[in-house]
């Protein structure tokens, strides 16, 4: 049987609210990971964390329109595009997959709410996004160069130093989380593009780029996807 992984949903809004995410975060998971997709809700309300955390091969934690909360992690909001029950969520169940010793992986909010889980911090990060002002496909056409730690399972699974990657995201992280080892910079400002840790047997990875963005024909981005269908079937 294809391991099973929890991909978080979002909470967004047609006309009543709605538990969204968007397809081309699932596709990869099934065709290059080998997974069978099980969409979470954020609602907190309705979550058993330590019964998803039993039943799930892995977790993804999906990019978002929203921000995470700073009340997550100190300070003062000053964002609209919020959705706090989607960090609860993320951050509780994250949290109970990483203690059961299962792969959890996170693409750009996915990685900062990783970064909060083990004690880090974000910042704002404006000129890491190109203005939502723009069409969609302009937004992810705004890309720049990382350099890839050398050893590190990205840079081996990659089969490059240096990539050039989208940067279509408000915020960042300031302060790494602790036992997370760097994965990736920006050589532009020293910013923390990836990390990976293994507390507790799973692999934790985080991107914070989107290499579900027209994948087909990138084997950079694929090889994210093919990292987290190893780690499931580890």
């Amino acid at each position: 049987m294809k391991p099973v992984i929890g991909v978080l949903c979002c909470n967004e809004f047609a006309e009543r609210p709605v538990q969204a995410v968007a397809s081309r975060f699932i596709e990869p998971l099934s065709r290059i990971s080998q997974a069978t997709v099980l969409l979470v809700p954020a609602l907190i309300d309705v979550l058993d964390a330590v019964c998803l955390s039993r039943r799930l091969d892995g977790l993804l934690l999906t990019g978002s329109r929203s921000n995470v909360g700073t009340d997550c992690y100190g300070g003062e909001s000053r964002d609209a595009r919020l959705d706090p029950q989607r960090d609860q969520v993320a951050l509780k169940l994250a949290g109970h997959m990483i203690e059961a010793g299962r792969p959890v992986f996170g693409i750009c909010r996915g990685l900062q709410e990783l970064n909060v889980l083990f004690g880090g911090t974000l910042r704002d990060l404006c000129d890491h996004h190109p203005g939502e002002g723009h069409p969609f496909e302009h937004q992810f056409a705004h890309q720049h160069p990382v350099e890839l730690a050398s050893g590190g399972r990205l840079a081996a699974a990659m089969g490059v130093g240096r990539a050039v990657v989208n940067s279509v995201h408000h915020q960042g992280i300031d302060r790494l989380g602790y036992g997370l080892q760097v994965e990736a910079l920006s050589p532009a400002d020293g910013v923390v593009e990836a990390f990976s840790a293994r507390p507790c047997g799973g692999a934790v990875l985080g991107v914070q780029w989107h290499p579900e963005w027209e994948i087909a024909n990138r084997p950079d981005r694929q090889a994210f996807f093919r990292l987290l269908g190893e780690e499931l079937m580890a």
